[in-house]
């Protein structure tokens, strides 16, 4: 199947697979490769003997109340796995497993990009160069990682550094209000020493998760490849945590510390631009922070011996490549509606309106439904047509009842960047993100 069904699926039954055993005839379990709170990740050879990474969510263990929203974040971790990247680890298969669902990946068998901490031969610039280019790939499809950090990163045999655990960066943004099975309260994801400020205090205003959060990560997970520590100080209790994210919201980052390796220096800027602590003037792409890579001898030799896209030419940042298109789309790329496509030229015939507003309630002409903590506004934004197939998008609505404009609650974002209510041309490949839900905006001839 191409997607996890929900409707119909059975009550999970127990399922601890140990060496030997087969997954539905197809799968068989080698080893045992990590094991998370929900999850486990085995090592399993096909019916051809091709290895593959298999992970199996233990549905079993999880109160059903929360399974429903489980099962769709990992449903969204197989379809971001199906993103044709280099740098991703890709998916190839689905199932269930007496209830259990299960996804099959690309097997990795150089671990993870952990041993390289504080190693003097580690490929940082190569290593910086695959991480920002599987970044840019999750970015210009309106994803964002929002887990980054060493663990995540794995190693082909060739030595590629493709990402995986996709799952929060196809999912919302996880302001789940159901406890999870040890009882705990709404949970925060990701690990804290990779956070930015703004992931750490989720607030109303401050909502938005938008790919300046996997750009301070990767300033991070930098930082501590060359030094072999964390850039905040330590984190081994609660006081620690504190502190270190204290630091962080003042960008207290050890630059002392990095100067102090002899490479040191030429990493500066970079994580200057990506540890900032305020997401507006942080780097605002992964495809600019690839221009600022410190070069060396070796990786530029690699780097001209692949074949990459210019990542400043790509669909996020690219002129629009239909100069004759008379279609306009709005494609959801993350939220409840994911893969939901809007016409926009016919939404506009239909209302009989060059204006279509954009919100949760049913009177906007794109309704855009989320979940039930939904930081989508009543009135969110508006598009307005410019001519053939070209379109500006405004924060907020007009109030008719207020003789006003009303700015939605938690702005409106293309790509990176907050617009207002003055509006933004929007290019093809653009990705417009309003709370949890992300769009692209696509001309077709």
């Amino acid at each position: 199947m191409t997607d996890h069904q929900t409707a119909h699926i059975p009550i999970p039954e127990r399922q601890d697979c140990k060496p030997g055993d087969w997954i539905n005839n197809r799968y068989r379990v080698e080893s045992v490769l990590g094991e998370g709170s929900f999850g486990v990740v085995y090592k399993v050879k096909d019916n051809s003997g091709q290895v593959w990474a298999l992970k199996l969510l233990r549905l079993w263990e999880v109160p059903s109340t929360i399974r429903q929203p489980l099962i769709e974040r990992f449903d969204m971790e197989y379809r971001t796995g199906r993103i044709v990247s280099r740098n991703l680890v890709h998916s190839v298969d689905t199932g269930y497993l007496k209830g259990n669902p299960y996804i099959v990946m690309e097997f990795c068998e150089g671990g993870d990009i952990s041993r390289y901490i504080g190693s003097a031969d580690a490929p940082l610039s190569r290593l910086a160069h695959d991480i920002l280019n599987g970044l840019n790939d999750l970015h210009i499809n309106g994803k964002v990682h929002r887990d980054l950090k060493p663990e995540n990163v794995l190693l082909k045999a060739d030595g590629t550094a493709v990402l995986t655990d996709f799952g929060i960066s196809g999912d919302r943004n996880k302001r789940m209000t159901e406890r999870n099975i040890f009882g705990k309260p709404t949970q925060i994801f990701g690990t804290y020493a990779y956070m930015p400020p703004e992931q750490v205090n989720r607030a109303r205003g401050n909502s938005t998760v938008l790919p300046t959060t996997d750009l301070f990560s990767f300033g991070v997970v930098m930082f501590q490849l060359i030094t072999g520590k964390l850039p905040f100080g330590t984190l081994e209790d609660e006081n620690d945590l504190v502190r270190y994210q204290k630091r962080g919201k003042a960008g207290d980052w050890n630059r002392s510390l990095l100067l102090l390796n002899p490479i040191g220096s030429s990493w500066v800027h970079l994580l200057e631009k990506c540890m900032d602590p305020n997401l507006k003037t942080r780097i605002q792409s992964a495809a600019e922070a690839m221009t600022l890579i410190p070069a060396d001898p070796s990786f530029m030799a690699f780097r001209q011996s692949q074949v990459y896209s210019n990542p400043i030419t790509s669909a996020s940042a690219a002129p629009s490549a239909h100069p004759s298109a008379s279609r306009s789309l709005l494609r959801v790329m993350q939220g409840k509606e994911d893969g939901k496509v809007y016409e926009l030229e016919a939404l506009m015939d239909k209302a009989n309106k060059r204006l279509l507003t954009v919100g949760r309630e049913e009177d906007n002409a794109v309704c855009i439904t989320d979940y039930k903590d939904s930081y989508i506004s009543r009135r969110h934004c508006t598009l307005e047509n410019a001519g053939k197939a070209s379109w500006v998008i405004r924060d907020g609505q007009w109030n008719s009842s207020q003789m006003s404009w009303e700015d939605s609650t938690n702005g409106t974002y293309v790509n990176s960047t907050s617009i207002g209510e003055e509006g933004q041309l929007l290019k093809d490949g653009d990705i417009i993100t309003i709370g949890d839900t992300k769009l692209r905006y696509e001309t077709l001839n």
